[in-house]
């Protein structure tokens, strides 16, 4: 993905008070944060941040947690987050790959993974957010209860992830390969991609997955 540089992007989005600059000294106590106890939900790779400020706004009872590593683009979250009202959501300018580092066990109750980038070479498959290696590290800081909401219009993307749950004893299930003629339609939130493929005539898939 190549993304156009935005000048003053990463000084304008360290100095937003929604955004939380060192996450590494919440982990494990993140409620702290939100001043309650209410369930924790994240999503990774939240692009400008459309479905998880909609999330928010709706669940006032949840709180919200948005990650995106490109500080262009979260920059765009944030201008619209200060347009709103909001207690119980934050976002994280940081690499997925270290969340292990900023929460702790049984710490978060669901993980939304929308659009993600499909690193369509083989050689860049560690790299994908549902394969194994990502798992393992959700498996560390999920609820025993906790689960994984995946959609993609990447059928290549799907079909991965439904392996790569299954080789490491995850149950999938809610599975469609057309979410918008689905049952599973009911209360979906639409991402900006999403919106766009649907336009376009393009199937969603969507999965749940959690451990066995």
């Amino acid at each position: 993905m190549r993304l156009r540089n935005i000048r003053g992007a990463k000084e304008k989005v360290d100095s937003s008070e929604y955004v939380i600059l060192e996450p590494e000294l919440y982990k494990g106590k993140w409620n702290t944060l939100f001043e309650n106890s209410n369930p924790i939900n994240l999503e990774i790779g939240m692009g400008r941040g459309n479905f998880i400020m909609r999330l928010a706004a709706l669940n006032p009872d949840i709180n919200y947690i948005g990650i995106e590593k490109y500080t262009s683009v979260i920059l765009r979250a944030v201008e619209k987050r200060e347009e709103i009202e909001l207690k119980n959501l934050y976002f994280i300018n940081y690499n997925a790959e270290g969340i292990n580092e900023i929460f702790g066990k049984g710490e978060i109750e669901k993980i939304y993974l929308n659009f993600s980038d499909p690193w369509p070479k083989d050689r860049h498959a560690k790299r994908r957010l549902t394969s194994k290696e990502f798992l393992s590290r959700y498996d560390k800081c999920l609820r025993k209860d906790g689960h994984v909401i995946v959609k993609t219009d990447n059928r290549a993307l799907f079909d991965f992830t439904l392996e790569q749950a299954k080789e490491v004893g995850w149950i999938t299930d809610e599975i469609t390969y057309d979410l918008h003629k689905s049952s599973y339609i009911q209360g979906n939130i639409m991402t900006e991609y999403e919106e766009k493929f649907v336009a376009e005539g393009k199937p969603i898939h969507r999965t749940r997955i959690y451990r066995n």
